[in-house]
């Protein structure tokens, strides 16, 4: 059953994540609403008084004028909005990095307004094949005629509504905050727990905790297929390893790349451990092309880092658009600072060990985002101004160990500041540590 989920679950997100799926959705709608309101016209129309005195205005003729109007005017604002928005994904790559691009295909603003053009064409082509005007046998749809004028000018509203989005989406300011809600949202999924207390199990090494026995009696579970690790049901390697009755140490986390072949997860004792259970263990993975923020708070941090450097890099220069991005870290690390963070053990009802992983830390994801950005940006005085302060705010709720990784790291940022010139305004911005 969680296989199933799993498999349902990164379908809907490549869905989600791709731009012909909604569109597709709305044209198919279109198709379905056009023969329903030709055939409510058929059945119905005869007996609504009020009709008679519209079919006047719209005679076969009108009525194919008006559809083909709307259809060709449609089409064409089709393609123009289709080459704003490849021209917005191209700006997007250049400026703010691959990566962003999959926040600009999932946008359901541009999926929403590419599918009500090119719904509004295919309804109207349509009704205009319904259309007759032979003799005495003329048939003109009034009511989906009458639909498609109200498609039109709903058409028009979106298009107005696309020139205020489009602008709107390519602007950093924008930008940071969508990464930065999604960074929230990947901290409340991994780490729910609030409360930054000591985890209840020692902290011994891996090697340490796993028993003596563990690599001279083990067998590695390989993946199918190569990828990026995108989600690790640990609650499933529990389950499996207590019914079998094993000890499972997982090789990689969410966010490493796994190559075809790769162990996945190491198991003991070897005895146990048959082509059925090991393809149970398999399945609590999801692999995937790329990776992506759901799961992996490393990769959510990383898209943010990843715009400082590039404001940072000689060939942009906008250290205005770094601070930006310190300040949305700094929201982002705040916010993880005061979680509760995993030991790395797993142990089943009755205390015994069952699964063991390499947990990440506060430490390990603040000073990797804070030390990559110190590296393009140590000589402006500014950004190392900014980016002390957002260290001491942000590492304020955290362990004292974790606290003390950090502000060793920021004490080497502040000499190092002022070794190129910054100490100056360093010196008059930073508050003190109490």
């Amino acid at each position: 059953m969680r296989g199933h989920f799993k498999f349902i679950s990164k379908i809907w997100d490549h869905l989600r994540s791709s731009f012909w799926f909604l569109p597709s959705v709305m044209v198919i709608s279109a198709m379905a609403t056009a023969v329903s309101l030709i055939l409510l016209n058929t059945l119905y129309a005869s007996r609504l008084g009020w009709f008679s005195e519209w079919t006047y205005a719209f005679d076969p003729g009108s009525a194919r004028a008006i559809l083909s109007a709307i259809a060709g005017s449609m089409i064409t604002v089709a393609g123009v909005t289709f080459s704003m928005t490849m021209l917005t994904l191209q700006l997007a790559s250049s400026q703010f990095g691959p990566r962003m691009l999959r926040n600009f295909m999932r946008d359901r603003g541009n999926q929403i307004v590419l599918g009500t053009f090119l719904s509004t064409f295919v309804y109207c082509l349509f009704v205009l094949a319904s259309v007759r005007g032979a003799g005495g046998a003329s048939f003109v749809p009034l009511i989906a005629v009458i639909f498609g004028i109200i498609l039109a000018v709903a058409s028009l509203a979106m298009l107005i509504y696309f020139i205020h989005h489009i602008a709107t989406s390519i602007r950093i300011e924008t930008i940071l905050a969508k990464l930065a809600d999604e960074a929230c949202q990947t901290v409340e999924w991994v780490f729910p727990e609030h409360g930054r207390i000591p985890a209840l199990l020692p902290e011994e090494p891996i090697a340490e905790a796993l028993p003596p026995d563990f690599d001279d009696d083990s067998r590695s579970v390989v993946a199918s297929a190569s990828g990026y690790i995108q989600w690790i049901d640990l609650n499933r390697l529990l389950q499996v390893a207590s019914e079998c009755d094993l000890v499972v140490r997982v090789e990689g986390r969410v966010g490493n790349f796994v190559a075809n072949g790769g162990p996945l997860v190491v198991a003991s004792p070897y005895g146990r451990l048959s082509d059925s259970v090991a393809e149970s263990l398999a399945d609590a993975f999801s692999l995937g092309q790329q990776r992506t923020p759901d799961y992996d708070i490393e990769f959510s941090l990383r898209r943010i880092v990843e715009i400082a450097q590039r404001a940072l890099s000689p060939g942009v220069n906008d250290p205005t658009t770094a601070l930006y991005c310190l300040d949305r870290l700094g929201e982002v690390l705040g916010l993880l600072a005061d979680r509760r963070f995993p030991s790395g053990r797993i142990r089943d009802e009755d205390m015994e060990l069952r699964v063991v992983f390499e947990p990440v830390c506060f430490a390990d994801l603040a000073c990797s985002a804070f030390a990559a950005i110190a590296r393009y940006g140590i000589s402006d005085d500014d950004l190392v101004a900014r980016l002390l302060d957002v260290m001491e705010r942000s590492s304020r709720s955290a362990l004292s160990s974790d606290r003390e990784t950090i502000m060793h790291l920021h004490d080497a940022i502040r000499v190092e500041g002022a070794a190129s010139g910054s100490g100056d305004v360093m010196n008059a911005t930073q508050p003190s540590r109490a």
